[in-house]
């Protein structure tokens, strides 16, 4: 997933929350050192070393200031409005709140505690009402509307055409264009959106940092490899639980334990903690909050012309309308489905084996899954993890960078870079000629106060409107981190995350545009996850495994006839994850095409069921927890974005199969020059077809999950 920081346009449609009076913040008596321009080296880093919570809102009121107060200048300007008057001094105007929502944002999502969370709470409203103050100033609309309209016959470039058409219908989508009347009333329900979505993620985080299911009992661990009871025995000792063993309520933690345990009765218990998250009718249930939420978005939508939020979040996508998103995936859905019966047949034998009469249930899944990759493949998940060094697979992900984009990581010297935990570490990017190109911060533990999953940010987007700005991004992950001294092994599913989500940080690294706005990753949501989702190929490459998956005690390279059996099983499963992806995803999408419901957790259970949800599963994200869709506007209706992204990662992976294989230096080429390099300066699909030289069909995606026939 990925999470960045964007100039004034993300900012103000993607989370923008608004309330109802102009914003007037209170400025602070004393410098705030989180508001002042970033110094030190590589063009100035983030001063995490100087940063107190006591000084987030008063940075936050003081950059809010300052950006109204240039917005303010450009709006009042007398002169005709021009791209050189009104555009660029826009861009210029966002500097400090960005970089003051940059470590706003990294303390909210990976070191989140009470006093963070009080800070959250105090400034979504203000947050609000700072983005509808610039959204719907009338004379700022006014004079951007004039360059959008102007921008074919005064002489601009390409992307100053592109982002003149971006900020003006991005303003029109956020009610720029309204009466007086209806500005108001949007922006009285994005001011209550604000306080539903911090109350949302809050609630799942707090779910998170307290389950966990610990055991004292060594004999039920049966199953566990070595590494597994290890890191199980370390999170137990940093809850002060020593001698015992403890699994914690992320999905690194979880999905491996339910692959890997024997005690069914244990894996009953992980895997409800982890799917009732944010939800049981306590006080961290999210299913009201989820109600309202919905009313809120259908109303907004409304205001706003569309029929639904669903038609109004999909207007600038790829996609660019629910019906299309929609028959991609009921294309999918009745395959997947086809081939969950079958996986369910296989593991239920095995089962009954075990235990005569038993039914499979989705706590089972993943445990028989195992069994039968076992016995048809001769291929044991546990036999690969020691395989899957974190600190190897990152020197891996580096190889790739080099090969494909000449791209080249060297740690910064110790203490030349102030972090915000000692678990980060930093790189400086260069190119090949040494030239620097960025930083990039790697945050790879799971912590008490992050939020769960795995994402990428842009602390600093590559732009060159003033001279030359370089990118500062990271990656964050949530492993559990091996004992102290000892090596960090991962599963080969987060192994493949660990890929995906360098495939948005080098998105963001080789960006290469004017303009903050249009940079790196700042596309459209169901295109940005393309370049993330086809870097994940390169894990499973000849090259990567021979060189990186290096065993953790014998220090040999995988076996060739490991890596053979890993190959033979690359379509294993696929029922499975693509049914659990889907259930989210069309879920998501039903959720905000209907009429908002009153039970949140019954519309899920019969929207399920009317699709024929095999129940041996469940969704990947169920709503209660489903913060993509419900900590803000970033994926909601909008989950599909993932499937359709596939669709181009499956099609532009043959582009490479067809010519000389993954390191094919022409293709690499040209996705670089056309989709990692080029921002949103171009239409995505115009830079597809570019790197392609055609549009990418359903077909190629079918052959990738092993659907071929069912396509046909």
């Amino acid at each position: 997933m990925k999470r960045s920081v964007r100039p004034v346009v993300w900012f103000l449609l993607a989370t923008a929350f608004a309330g109802p009076a102009p914003f007037m913040p209170t400025a602070a008596a004393d410098p705030n050192p989180l508001v002042s321009p970033w110094s030190g080296p590589y063009g100035g880093v983030p001063p995490f070393d100087k940063v107190r919570v006591a000084d987030l809102g008063p940075a936050l009121e003081i950059a809010m200031q300052e950006q109204l107060k240039q917005v303010a200048a450009i709006a009042a300007d007398p002169a005709p409005a021009t791209f050189a008057n009104t555009i660029e001094p826009l861009e210029r105007s966002t500097r400090a709140f960005e970089r003051t929502q940059t470590i706003y944002g990294i303390w909210g999502g990976n070191l989140s505690d009470d006093a963070v969370q009080s800070v959250e709470r105090e400034m979504a409203p203000k947050l609000a009402v700072f983005a509808d103050t610039i959204t719907q100033n009338k004379k700022l609309f006014s004079r951007i509307k004039a360059v959008y309209d102007s921008r074919q016959s005064a002489g601009l470039s390409a992307e100053q055409q592109r982002l003149s058409w971006l900020l003006y219908t991005d303003f029109v989508r956020a009610g720029a264009a309204l009466d007086d009347g209806a500005k108001q009333e949007i922006a009285a329900i994005n001011q209550e959106l604000a306080g539903l979505s911090t109350t949302f993620s809050q609630n799942v985080l707090k779910d998170e940092n307290e389950g966990l299911v610990v055991i004292d009992d060594e004999a039920r661990l049966a199953g566990l490899s070595l590494s597994q009871r290890t890191a199980a025995a370390s999170a137990a000792a940093a809850r002060g639980q020593k001698g015992k063993w403890v699994i914690q309520n992320t999905r690194s933690s979880v999905e491996p334990f339910l692959s890997s345990a024997a005690d069914r009765e244990l894996r009953q218990k992980v895997f409800e903690m982890f799917v009732s998250r944010g939800d049981g009718g306590g006080g961290t249930d999210n299913n009201s909050t989820i109600r309202k939420i919905l009313e809120l978005r259908a109303r907004r939508a409304r205001l706003l012309g569309h029929a639904t939020h669903a038609h109004w979040r999909l207007e600038n996508s790829m996609a660019k309308s629910p019906d299309r998103a929609m028959a991609l995936m009921e294309e999918v859905w009745g395959p997947a489905v086809k081939e969950v019966k079958s996986e369910v047949a296989d593991m239920q034998a095995l089962l009954e084996a075990d235990i005569p009469g038993a039914r499979i249930a989705p706590w089972d899944y993943r445990y028989y899954a195992e069994k039968v990759r076992l016995k048809r493949y001769d291929l044991d998940e546990a036999e690969v993890i020691p395989y899957l060094q974190l600190d190897k697979l990152r020197e891996g992900m580096f190889y790739t960078a080099a090969r494909l984009f000449d791209l080249h990581f060297q740690p910064v010297p110790e203490g030349s870079v102030p972090v915000f935990h000692p678990d980060v570490k930093v790189w400086e990017v260069t190119d090949g000629q040494g030239k620097h190109v960025g930083l990039w911060y790697f945050d790879p533990y799971a912590r008490r106060g992050k939020r769960s999953g795995a994402w990428m940010n842009a602390y600093r987007n590559q732009e060159r409107l003033d001279g030359a700005v370089t990118t500062i991004v990271s990656n964050n992950s949530n492993f559990v981190k091996g004992p102290p001294g000892e090596p960090t092994t991962i599963s080969w599913e987060d192994a493949t995350t660990l890929f995906h989500e360098f495939g948005h940080a080098l998105h963001g690294l080789c960006s290469s545009v004017t303009y903050p706005s249009l940079s790196g990753t700042s596309v459209a949501r169901d295109y940005v996850e393309f370049p993330s989702q086809i870097l994940e190929h390169w894990l499973s490459t000849p090259e990567i495994l021979h060189d990186y998956a290096i065993h953790v005690e014998t220090g040999k390279p995988i076996p060739q006839e490991l890596v053979a059996k890993i190959e033979k099983a690359a379509t294993f499963n696929r029922g499975f994850k693509t049914v659990e992806f889907l259930a989210s995803a069309l879920v998501d999408m039903r959720l905000h095409l209907s009429t908002p419901t009153a039970d949140p957790a019954a519309f899920e259970r019969d929207s399920l069921q009317a699709l024929g949800m095999p129940e041996e599963i469940v969704m990947r994200h169920r709503t209660p927890h489903f913060n993509h869709v419900f900590s803000g506007d970033g994926y909601s209706a909008a989950y599909y974005s993932y499937l359709w992204a596939d669709t181009l990662t499956a099609d532009a992976w043959e582009a490479f199969t067809e010519a000389g294989g993954p390191w094919d230096p022409a293709v690499a080429k040209r996705l670089h020059a056309h989709v990692f390099s080029v921002g949103n300066t171009i239409d995505p699909a115009d830079g597809y077809r570019a790197f392609r030289g055609k549009d990418a069909g359903s077909a190629a995606l079918m052959r990738k999950r092993g659907f071929e026939a069912a396509a046909e």
